[in-house]
């Protein structure tokens, strides 16, 4: 081994690690094999290359029986994954027989098949493929594609991740309020100063339950029956604080998504639903870990008695 041979050697578990520090969006990778099989792959590579014409990119290990498939196919399509698909990228990443039994798909251009309820999917012919060492890079050109407006399903440092909005981009209205009133008596008076904190805490709370599906109303029906199994909308009201009229149509999209289920004369979760309510108490407990940490653990267990107390008054 030469010098420069030496000297230009990669620690590739390092190497690896440090591109990990590029977050990526999640995608599966579709097409039909000659026999009729479908394939499918869950990659990280995709990539947008030209807009005129519309071309796309994705790469794939060349020694994997699936990328054989994808060198002589006519045809793929790349489904974006939602922030709610985790479980499809783990089915698609894995080694199966038949990765599609049980997936709803629909048969798209050239027999591809492609999924629903994606953020977004390209229906591409094969344009060209290109030498990239250990992977073939497939470039197609864009026949068709959809964009669903969905939060997508994120990749970072070896850990699926969602989008949340960066602070600083947020409107500041609590902050501007407070500077606009001076010294007069709302910029002092505590329950003013509550109501602009509770405020404040749900703009920055709310476009990060976006990612999940949701909206405020639907995520604190989906907590509360966690905690009290069967409750008919006017019980729930009594523990979410919302007018029965909002609680009443969150509960209709919640029941035609399949999250929660009529039992008796009340509401509880499905299984679904227990999986959700369990996603929502994680994003609040990162939300509440973000918004108080310049403060001690002191100050946070103060806070928080004061406003038990104030409960319970």
């Amino acid at each position: 081994m030469t010098t420069e041979q030496k000297h230009n050697r990669i620690d590739q578990k390092a190497f690896r690690r440090a591109l990990g520090n590029f977050a990526t969006g999640v995608t599966i990778i579709t097409t039909r094999a000659s026999d009729g099989t479908n394939i499918g792959v869950t990659a990280s590579s995709f990539n947008s290359l030209s807009m005129d014409p519309p071309l796309v990119l994705w790469s794939c290990i060349k020694d994997t029986p699936s990328c054989v498939v994808f060198e002589s196919a006519t045809h793929f399509a790349v489904n974006i994954l939602a922030s709610d698909q985790m479980e499809m990228s783990n089915r698609f990443a894995r080694q199966q027989a038949d990765k599609f039994d049980g997936v709803e798909w629909d048969k798209g251009i050239g027999g591809v098949p492609i999924f629903p309820d994606c953020a977004g999917r390209f229906q591409c012919e094969a344009y060209d493929k290109l030498d990239g060492g250990d992977h073939w890079i497939f470039v197609g050109r864009v026949i068709a594609f959809d964009d669903f407006g969905r939060s997508p399903l994120c990749f970072h440092q070896g850990s699926y991740s969602m989008v949340f909005s960066h602070p600083e981009t947020f409107p500041d209205s609590g902050k501007s309020t407070l500077k606009d009133a001076g010294e007069g008596r709302m910029s002092n008076h505590a329950f003013f100063l509550m109501l602009r904190a509770v405020r404040a805490y749900q703009e920055r709370y709310r476009p990060k339950l976006t990612t999940l599906g949701l909206n405020l109303v639907e995520s604190r029906i989906l907590l509360v029956l966690n905690d009290f199994p069967v409750l008919d909308a006017r019980e729930l009201v009594v523990h979410m604080h919302t007018p029965i009229n909002e609680a009443d149509e969150a509960l209709l999209s919640l029941n035609d998504r399949g999250l929660v289920m009529a039992s008796g004369d009340g509401y509880a979760l499905t299984e679904l639903g227990k999986s959700k309510s369990e996603q929502i108490w994680a994003l609040a407990a990162a939300h509440a870990k973000e918004t108080f940490k310049s403060f001690s653990e002191a100050e946070v267990d103060t806070f928080t008695d004061v406003l038990r107390h104030l409960i319970d008054l």
